[in-house]
């Protein structure tokens, strides 16, 4: 609810303080005092049109704080404003800002947060709700009807919101089906070629690799081959260097003792001989893992290449024609299966829209019988508030089948119809704002506990009546004001009295300069005020006395 206000040169305000508490607030003053200045600064403040014009004269910025009461778990509001990349602490007041500069331009915070006058205007639909002679919402907005009578009927919107879920997400899932089978059946022949191709090839993950591998070592095989044949000549045979080794080593084991030095020599050779024995076995180890069948080559090649081939034609990686190979096959099987599948989609179809259709016709009935106790609610407020003549009903029509949607088949408006023989029409109808106003009233308190705003302001709702209409609308206020917070604008004593709070609208002059400002009453200047409103300028003892009586009947 609106716990504060601060205005600070707005036209005739030069600075102004006011706290609010629940229940009933009332606001009186003479004629011209400037009521309607306090509602246009709270209308800053919630993202209306920044006009330079409401800037004092002599000022050179206007600025009006609004302070808010949040829900403890922050609700519609802490989501909106994270949305908008802000936050709020869980239960910490709102506190809305707005500047309007004299030569023009504005700024807007939430809690010493930039935001947007559009963003100001969204969080405003859960703060505050203001009806008067121009400025209506809410209720004369007939896209909201549906959910006030959702709320009122306790109507069961939800599990028609799920079965129209379910209905569209299979009529999508039909045309996601659809669109594959299509798109694949115009390329059966090709799939069907490409599959008999590739199934024929049977490419393996990792085989272009292993073929390379392979291919490569064999063709280095074949590079090496001579040099490895002249090595078995320099080493091999009876005349290789082994051979050779040997012998004089058998030459010198006949004269080793001869000398020290030839049994060395001896020694030198044992070891070559032996060193020369181990290549020789390296070298046979090597030529037996670099022989090759020629024939084999030829077809690692061939097969390499085909590879090669295919992943060219199909623009892939060769590693990538097995997953092709099963992709493209499964296309097939889709289009083999599709009619199958689509048979069960078209079912699965059927069996939501009837699942939503049956909801939906339940909703459609908890809606008519929630419509006639809404009718019967609003015409037993009506005559108290001099309506007597008007008649007012919901009408509940069943859409056209492209229209329905997840709140059900129907839409909901409400309509009214002010004189005996006239024909319904919508609320914004109503030429008089006075009318206007009354109506809201009677519905808010037959919707006294569904929807709106925590704070709710009635603009001169008693305009042009008085006596027992006024009472009727003192105590319909009084009545609505036990479940939310409510501030009116009234010229009505018999309004006024109802009210928890007081506040009073004054101008004064000192010759130069002209001020608007507000005081909030006692119970003794409440009762001098209500005695001004119901006798004029003189106040007598005769009205002083009424006014007492307003308010202990009140």
């Amino acid at each position: 609810m609106l716990t504060s206000l601060a205005i600070r040169d707005v036209v005739l305000i030069e600075a102004l303080e006011l706290d609010f508490g629940a229940g009933l607030g009332v606001l009186t003053g003479e004629t011209g005092a400037g009521k309607s200045i306090l509602l246009d600064a709270l209308g800053l403040a919630l993202g209306a049109r920044a006009d330079s014009g409401l800037v004092r004269q002599g000022a050179a910025q206007a600025v009006v704080t609004a302070s808010f009461d949040t829900p403890h778990d922050g609700g519609p509001i802490a989501s909106l404003l994270a949305e908008n990349a802000l936050e709020i602490d869980p239960g910490e007041p709102l506190i809305i800002r707005r500047i309007v500069k004299a030569d023009g331009g504005s700024r807007g915070f939430v809690n010493d947060q930039p935001a947007s006058a559009g963003l100001l205007r969204e969080l405003a639909q859960y703060l505050v709700e203001v009806h008067g002679q121009h400025d209506d919402r809410g209720l004369l907005n007939p896209r909201g009807h549906r959910a006030l009578l959702d709320a009122f009927g306790r109507c069961h919107a939800g599990l028609v919101a799920q079965a129209y879920r379910a209905w569209r997400d299979a009529e999508d899932a039909l045309a996601v089906a659809r669109a594959e089978i299509d798109a694949a059946a115009r390329d059966r022949d090709y799939l069907e070629h490409a599959v008999a191709e590739l199934r024929q090839l049977a490419p393996e993950p990792g085989e272009e690799e292993t073929l390379a591998e392979r291919r490569r070592s064999m063709q280095r095989a074949e590079k090496i081959a001579e040099d490895m044949a002249a090595l078995d000549d320099y080493l091999a045979g009876s005349d290789g260097g082994l051979a050779r080794l040997r012998q004089a080593a058998r030459v010198l084991e006949r004269v080793a003792d001869a000398h020290p030095s030839l049994a060395e020599a001896l020694a030198a050779l044992d070891r070559a001989i032996n060193e020369g024995a181990l290549a020789e076995d390296q070298l046979a180890a090597a030529r037996a893992a670099l022989m090759f069948d020629p024939r084999s080559l030829e077809e690692d090649e061939a097969r390499l290449f085909d590879l090669r081939a295919m992943a060219r034609k199909h623009r892939v990686q060769p590693d990538e024609l097995a997953q092709l190979a099963e992709d493209m096959a499964s296309r097939l099987a889709t289009i083999e299966a599709g009619e199958e599948g689509l048979a069960s989609l078209d079912r699965k179809v059927a069996e939501t829209r009837a699942a939503y259709e049956a909801a939906a016709d339940a909703l459609s009935a908890e809606r008519h019988a929630a419509a006639a106790r809404l009718d019967a609610a609003v015409a037993g407020e009506l005559a108290p508030l001099k309506l007597d003549a008007a008649r007012f009903r919901t009408t509940v029509e069943t859409l056209p089948d492209e229209q329905w949607g997840p709140g059900g088949k129907d839409r909901v408006e409400f309509e009214i119809a002010t004189n005996p023989g006239a024909p319904f029409a919508p609320l914004t109808k109503i030429a008089s704002g006075g009318e206007l106003s009354r109506f809201i009233l009677a519905l808010k308190v037959s919707l006294a506990e569904e929807g709106g705003a925590a704070t709710m302001i009635f603009d001169e709702i008693d305009r042009g009546v008085g006596g027992a209409v006024a009472s009727a609308i003192g105590e319909r206020l009084a009545r609505l004001a036990d479940r939310t917070q409510l501030l009116v604008v009234t010229h009505s004593p018999q309004v006024a009295a109802r009210g928890g709070q007081h506040y009073f609208i004054a101008k004064s002059s000192d010759g130069l300069v002209t001020r608007t400002g507000v005081i909030a009453l006692d119970s003794g200047a409440r009762r001098e005020e209500i005695a001004r409103m119901l006798s004029g300028a003189t106040i007598t003892d005769e009205a002083r006395a009424q006014a007492e009586r307003l308010l202990e009947a009140a």
